[in-house]
């Protein structure tokens, strides 16, 4: 299981993305142009002393990620998403691809993804932090695939 965030907009939330994946040993793809400095000290910051911790492989584009990133589905985490989160089935091996926080991901980005999932929302909100979100969804996705196991 692994992480992906494409071109993160705002640091304080790669910060909670390192911690996530620090503390689950999941490792955490970055594809850039970041909307901000990667060593941006708020990025620390959040990720308090968990950044040692983190695998942390950042990819130069969009087109770079997916030249070099690792088999397994992509799965994207979306809003337009067409699999509710309580119907998904994860796979050991899938990249969990979250958007900008600003606008998500364009449109080539979706038909790349081998899966897209929404989580259900009440009627009238329009999304959670991504941030959340990753938490929620790799979650469910270490529940099943029994990713849990090889933590303390």
């Amino acid at each position: 299981m692994r992480l992906a965030l494409f071109e993160p907009d705002i640091p304080q939330n790669l910060g909670a993305f390192i911690r996530l994946s620090a503390g689950l040993g999941v490792p955490l793809h970055v594809i850039e142009p970041c909307g901000f400095p990667v060593d941006d000290r708020r990025i620390r910051r959040a990720a308090m002393d968990y950044f040692h911790l983190a695998t942390l492989i950042r990819h130069a584009s969009w087109t770079a990620f997916c030249r070099d990133r690792p088999p397994g589905r992509l799965v994207l985490l979306t809003t337009a998403g067409a699999t509710r989160l309580p119907e998904a089935v994860f796979q050991p091996d899938d990249v969990l691809l979250l958007g900008r926080e600003s606008a998500g991901v364009p449109p080539e980005v979706h038909e790349r993804a081998d899966l897209r999932v929404r989580i259900p929302l009440q009627a009238g909100a329009r999304s959670l932090n991504v941030a959340l979100s990753a938490a929620m969804v790799l979650g469910e996705a270490l529940r099943q695939t029994s990713g849990f196991e090889k933590l303390a």
